[in-house]
């Protein structure tokens, strides 16, 4: 009876340290709340990362930034630009912080993309970088530029929104 306690127990143990690390490489690693600000999103993509070691664990240390961030196509291939902070436990090894990344897209894809992206105006932005089942994904979505009257049309929106249920909060009460 003792020793079935004793096993039930780290096995209990070993489900929690499971648990524990599957939320840290499952989820959201970081959004870009600029480009919902500045762009009109039409289509979005996903997409795989080309990344280094030191890069990985920089993500997960939440070490990545998509503020500035954006993709090109070059010669049938699309490269990520974007900020991947240096790994803090890294050593002499460690990866460039500025440097291009490969998405990994299919050739049908990227043509689209090509396609799409050669018309005036539009721009290839990084939305969200995350993890499915273990691998880094990035959404990239095929934008175009917002003009200022478009903003502020926005904010007036987000912010009739709000006033709405604030109201609807209080008559609740």
């Amino acid at each position: 009876m003792r020793y079935v306690i004793i096993i039930a127990l780290r096995i209990q143990y070993l489900f929690d340290f499971l648990k524990g690390y599957k939320v840290m490489s499952e989820g959201l690693a970081a959004t870009n709340k600029k480009a919902f600000h500045d762009y009109f999103i039409e289509d979005t993509y996903e997409a795989g990362i080309q990344l280094l070691g030191t890069e990985i664990k920089s993500i997960r240390d939440g070490g990545v930034s998509l503020k500035d961030g954006h993709a090109r196509v070059e010669g049938g291939e699309v490269f990520l630009y974007c900020n991947i902070s240096p790994y803090k436990a890294g050593n002499i090894n460690n990866h460039e912080q500025g440097r291009r990344r490969k998405l990994l897209l299919h050739k049908e894809e990227i043509s689209r993309i090509f396609g799409k992206i050669q018309q005036r105006g539009y721009n290839l932005v990084p939305l969200k970088v995350y993890f499915k089942r273990g691998i880094a994904k990035v959404e990239i979505g095929i934008a175009k530029g917002k003009k200022l009257y478009d903003k502020r049309e926005d904010i007036k929106k987000r912010d009739a929104g709000r006033e709405v249920a604030q109201a609807f909060r209080e008559r609740q009460k």
